[in-house]
Order: C-alpha cells, then sequence, then structure tokens
C-alpha cells in the first residue's frame, strides 16, 4: 500500500459491553453473557444464548439490529468529531449476515437503506456499500479499504458490522442443522449477537484530521475455502491457510512474528481444526499457536465478528496488556470465505 491504513475510532455493543471499552474489558476478565433465551427447542427446553440485555426479547431479525448499528454509530461519531472537520468523502462498508433463514437478500437491502437514512438524518453525505457477508465480510471490506485508500486518501472508511441469530427461523434452521448448542449436539454454537465499527483513514488524512492512530492495517487478504463444514473431508484449512499467508506476506520472518491472535471458534469441531491445518502450515508466522476465542463470552457473532475483533486488539495496544505489537485477526464465514487482518501497534 502507499501509505499506512489507521484504525482511528471503534465503536461496539454487545451481550458484555455497550461500548467497545466496556466490551474489551469484559472479555479481557472472562464475563459471559450465555442465558436461557425465551424460544424453545424440539425438546421443550429454552435455548441457551448471548443476548444483549436492554433489547426486548420480542424484538427480532432485522428490527434486532438497528439499535445495535445505530448505537455502535453514534459512539465512532463521537470519537470523530474530537478532531477536525472531514470535508472529504465517507465511505461506509456495511458487514451483514449471509442470506439464512430468517435474514433475505431484501432484509439486507432494508438495513443498507435504513443506515444511509440515519446519517441523512444528521445531515452527513455518505455512501454506503454492503461489502461483505458473515464472519469474514468485515476483513474483505478492510481488504477493499486498503486497496481504495491507495487511490482515494482522503475518503474516510467505516467498516460497520452486525449480526444477530435471534430470529425464530433462524434458531429453527441451526437446530436442523445441528449446529445450536445443545443437549444431544456435539460442537455446536451459543447464538450471539453484536455490532462494531471500525473508522479508517490513511495516515496522511489522520493527521490532518488530528485524529488518533489505533493501529496501523499491515496486511488484509481473504480468499475462498472449497471444503465447508459438511465436506466428507472436513476443511483442510486451504483458503485460511492463504489468508494468513497474504496477510502477513510483508512481515520479515520468522523475526517479526504475530504476537497475538483472534479468531472465531466457536465451539464447532471444524473450525478448531481448520485453525490445526493453518498452524502447521504457517507456524513461522506466530510467536504462539495461543488464540483469543471470546465466542464463550458473547456467542457467535457472525458478521460483526472481524470488526468487533478489531476493537479489542484496539484495546489491547491502548490499555497495555497485548503481548506484543502484532495482532492477527482470523475468520471464517459459512459459506466459504476466510480472511486474515494483520494490525500493529503504531509507534510515535
Amino acid at each position: 500500500m502507499s501509505e499506512p491504513v489507521e484504525i482511528v475510532a471503534v465503536g461496539a455493543r454487545t451481550p458484555v459491553g455497550l461500548t467497545a471499552e466496556t466490551t474489551a474489558a469484559a472479555v479481557r476478565g472472562g464475563i459471559s453473557r450465555l442465558r436461557e433465551f425465551p424460544f424453545a427447542n424440539p425438546g421443550g427446553e429454552p435455548i441457551v444464548v448471548a443476548a444483549d440485555g436492554q433489547l426486548a426479547t420480542s424484538l427480532e431479525g432485522r428490527e434486532r439490529l438497528l439499535p445495535m448499528l445505530q448505537h455502535t454509530l453514534d459512539q465512532v461519531m463521537r470519537k470523530l468529531a474530537q478532531g477536525k472537520s472531514h470535508r472529504g468523502k465517507t465511505q461506509v462498508f456495511l458487514v451483514l449476515p449471509e442470506e439464512r433463514p430468517g435474514f433475505s437478500g431484501r432484509d439486507a437491502t432494508w438495513v443498507s437503506g435504513a443506515v444511509h437514512a440515519a446519517f441523512r438524518a444528521q445531515q452527513i453525505e455518505v455512501e454506503v456499500e454492503t461489502k461483505g457477508r458473515g464472519h469474514a465480510g468485515g476483513i474483505r471490506a478492510v481488504e477493499a479499504v486498503v486497496r481504495d485508500c491507495a487511490g482515494s486518501p482522503r475518503t474516510l472508511f467505516l467498516v460497520l458490522g452486525v449480526d444477530s441469530y435471534h430470529h425464530p427461523e433462524t434458531l429453527l434452521w441451526l437446530e436442523r442443522r445441528r449446529q445450536c448448542s445443545q443437549p444431544g449436539v456435539r460442537g455446536g454454537f451459543f447464538p450471539g449477537e453484536g455490532a462494531a465499527c471500525l473508522a479508517l483513514a490513511g495516515a496522511d488524512l489522520r493527521a490532518r484530521l488530528g485524529l488518533p492512530g489505533l493501529a496501523a492495517v499491515r496486511g488484509a487478504q481473504t480468499a475462498r475455502e472449497a471444503r465447508l463444514r459438511d465436506s466428507e473431508t472436513g476443511s483442510l484449512g486451504v483458503g485460511a491457510t492463504q489468508a494468513v499467508q497474504g496477510a502477513t506476506a510483508g512481515l520479515e520472518l520468522p523475526k517479526r512474528a504475530v504476537d497475538a491472535v483472534y479468531i472465531d471458534i466457536n465451539g464447532e469441531r471444524y473450525r478448531s481444526e481448520e485453525w490445526g491445518f493453518v498452524a502447521m502450515r504457517t507456524g513461522q508466522a506466530f510467536k504462539s499457536f495461543k488464540y483469543e476465542a471470546p465466542a464463550d463470552c458473547w456467542g457467535d457473532v457472525g458478521a460483526a465478528w472481524a470488526p468487533l475483533a478489531g476493537a479489542l486488539v484496539v484495546q489491547s495496544f491502548a490499555r497495555g496488556y497485548a503481548p506484543g505489537p502484532r495482532a492477527l485477526v482470523l475468520a471464517g464465514s459459512e459459506g466459504g470465505m476466510r480472511g486474515a487482518m494483520l494490525l500493529e501497534r503504531i509507534s510515535r
């Protein structure tokens, strides 16, 4: 890239925190918000999920995404307002759930329109584009920011991800596929929800706006995995390996290997196995194979994962508990997209 792309603000809302800062503190402390949800499984027992405690349980589907989105955007806009006024272009890359029962293509269009309307209500001109889907969608969006920033250095980018599994059709679908963690299901996950936003800018624009450089994007790569969870062989980590190799291509290895790994492992066996293959093939890229997998705290957060993980990394740098200056975020979408994003602490 011609100049570093830097994260200049973060926002989040999850079952364990209403801001990026409180969410990161809760995850670091191992706080969990898994609880029974008023939806019965086929045996008549309530399922266990991670849910936003301030949202009514009757709120579901696309309607449930909006308050999380708005709350997260408000955080980021307040932080951006602490710098100088940005008079250039603002591009919003939206990251939404993959299509599934309970969330359709029409729902995605509706959410995109609602985000645009929210900015318009504040008389802020932005362009809104759905750039990614599912867990790895946020990394695809950051990959696009890195590419686009080179030709549009005065553009401010917002990568905004949101997801919630809390819809009857979605929960039934997960149960049919034996993905929902419950008695009798091995390797299921706890459905979660959340939203997060990363504001990104080129280093020159960041300096002109007087905003802090919270982390630098040193690499972002997506790839496609052909063997999905229902493959006879299981995933062998080919796509994820390609993503890691692409994201870390600029590192002097093994001298400047990755210090911390944040991954969307959620209890499903194939995700853990995939990480094992990736670690085996790309071992010199990592100082340790230890990883952070906060699904135990906030459940599986789907499309919100990558920006949420980015917010965790930023807080680890800001609070001084990161094990080193480099962190890698790994993600795998249900549909086969795999992504890796390398973030580095900025030294001034």
